[in-house]
Order: structure tokens, then C-alpha cells, then sequence
């Protein structure tokens, strides 16, 4: 979970949640376009998003090679697992409450 201004902007959410796993058990099937930026920290993220309806599908980011993120809306399944981190929280908006025995809360 990424409360940073730029997720915020980027998703028009208060934060985005996303699964990440090792890119190579990942397999992304269709059509997708891809943009890349820079994130609060300046680091690339590279997204890939669906040219029809602008959702995003996964994306990448540098400081974190062979991995690859997935937001957890794509899956449409609110059985989704909780998130076990919550970062950028110094930017988490005063209403949203972060929730869940264990997950990790970094400033």
C-alpha cells in the first residue's frame, strides 16, 4: 500500500494498493501501452496500462528489478489477502485508516 503524492495523483485515489511478485512468474497477456515516470523518491517506475480503458495492468520499478506489481483492483476479488505494508504513510491522507495485525507502517 503507497500513500506517496505520486501514486495518489497517478491512481486519482488517496492511495493505491498492488501484489508484487518475481517477474518471471508473472505472465501479462494482451494489448497494454507503457509510460514511465519518476516516483516521490525520484526513482523510474515503468506502468503498463490497458489502451482502452486507461486501467493500469502492472508495472516495474527500478529500485526493485526481477519484481513486478500488480494493483490489487485488477483482480476484482475482495477475498484479496490484506497488505502487509503501508508506506509513504507521513503522506496518507488524515481519514484513511490502515488496518491489519502485522502490516508494516513506514513513514
Amino acid at each position: 500500500m503507497c500513500h506517496c503524492l505520486n501514486c495518489q495523483k497517478r491512481s486519482g485515489s488517496a492511495v493505491t494498493v498492488q501484489a508484487r511478485w518475481a517477474e518471471a512468474h508473472v505472465t501479462l497477456a494482451g494489448t497494454f501501452q507503457s509510460w514511465t515516470g519518476a516516483g516521490d523518491s525520484g526513482g523510474q517506475a515503468t506502468f503498463r496500462f490497458c489502451p482502452q480503458c486507461g486501467g493500469t495492468v502492472a508495472y516495474t520499478v527500478a529500485a526493485l528489478p526481477g519484481m513486478i506489481a500488480i494493483p490489487v483492483g485488477a483482480f476484482a476479488d475482495p477475498q484479496f489477502p490484506a497488505p502487509e505494508v503501508s508506506i509513504y504513510e507521513e503522506r496518507k491522507h488524515g481519514w484513511v485508516a490502515v488496518l491489519g495485525d502485522g502490516v508494516a507502517h513506514i513513514e
